[in-house]
């Protein structure tokens, strides 16, 4: 440290490879070079297992990692989650899973929007207030009939009458 000698700090993830040279990288890269680069990527980017990509391209496992770390493959691919979780749907009808697996799966899925971000979705509705803006026909319809106003159903969604279903339902 205080020896007037450069350091070098051990860096991980995606800041390791700011470190990396580009031109050293491709010259040696068996990836770079390689006929199927762009098929080599894309599988990585849809979560294909590196294993399985090395197999398939006759290329190493260490090889598809240090490419996909040296061209910040990583970042992309965890911003794509939406693959991974469709290969896992996908495979519920091949293989043996439970449905709080599958469900689980589904649910993830509907909770990561298109930039790969994890949104929590929730609503909160007060009945109440929506009573109140209710004018006396639409009340005195309501408790003569059970109709509801339209505007009230859009903005509730299902309502009553949807979730009984119709008569071709039962």
């Amino acid at each position: 440290m205080g020896n007037g000698k450069p350091t070098r700090r051990k860096l991980s993830g995606e800041a390791r490879t700011s470190a990396v040279s580009q031109g050293r990288h491709e010259y040696h890269c068996k990836i770079c070079s390689h006929p199927k680069r762009e098929e080599i990527e894309q599988a990585f980017l849809t979560w294909d297992s590196p294993v399985r990509i090395a197999k398939n391209f006759g290329v190493s496992r260490d090889s598809v990692y240090r490419h996909a770390r040296a061209v910040l493959l990583f970042d992309k691919r965890s911003r794509n989650l939406h693959s991974a979780l469709e290969r896992i749907i996908e495979k519920a009808g091949d293989v043996e899973v439970n449905a709080a697996a599958v469900v689980s799966a589904v649910a993830a899925y509907a909770k990561i929007n298109a930039s790969g971000q994890w949104v929590e979705r929730s609503e909160h509705i007060n009945l109440n207030e929506l009573f109140e803006r209710m004018t006396r026909d639409e009340m005195e319809a309501y408790a003569k009939d059970g109709i509801l106003p339209a505007w009230f159903e859009h903005t509730v969604g299902a309502t009553g009458s949807d979730s009984r279903g119709s008569e071709n339902d039962r």
